[in-house]
């Protein structure tokens, strides 16, 4: 089997720099390459560590409960690892995302928050658990 070399996820926005300045100003990806041409616009952002992960429907369902407090995902959701998840919603909030639930403790011991950004994709935030506030 070939080894993969790279992971990516390719979003597609009717605002370019709405999404840009979520992803890059909030989240805190980097930016390592740009694609600006007269057939649009494109930006490679980066992070140090990227996992995939799958669950089956009764587990994104358990899932969805911990951190929302009821079932709100589809098939696609990132999850971002921020140090202080309260910190980062608030930005997200002010930056046009949307808090579905938390933040909350979860049963595998992380503080969680599920946000829907500004582009619609919808968003995990998750870090230690840092004690008063969640629920």
């Amino acid at each position: 089997m070939p080894a993969t070399t790279e992971f990516r996820v390719a979003l597609t926005t009717s605002d370019f720099d709405r999404c840009l300045s979520f992803y890059r100003d909030v989240l805190g990806l980097s930016v390592i390459q740009e694609w600006p041409s007269s057939e649009g616009r494109g930006i490679l952002l980066a992070v140090e560590k990227a996992t995939l992960e799958i669950l089956d429907l009764q587990h994104a369902a358990w899932v969805d409960q911990a951190e929302a407090g009821r079932r709100v995902s589809g098939p696609v959701r990132l999850a971002v690892g921020v140090p202080d998840v309260r910190s980062t919603l608030g930005s997200a909030v002010r930056a046009g995302a949307s808090v579905l639930g938390g933040p909350a403790r979860t049963p595998w011991g992380d503080t969680n928050a599920r946000l829907s950004g500004p582009d619609g994709m919808q968003i995990t935030l998750f870090g230690p658990d840092l004690g008063a506030g969640a629920r």
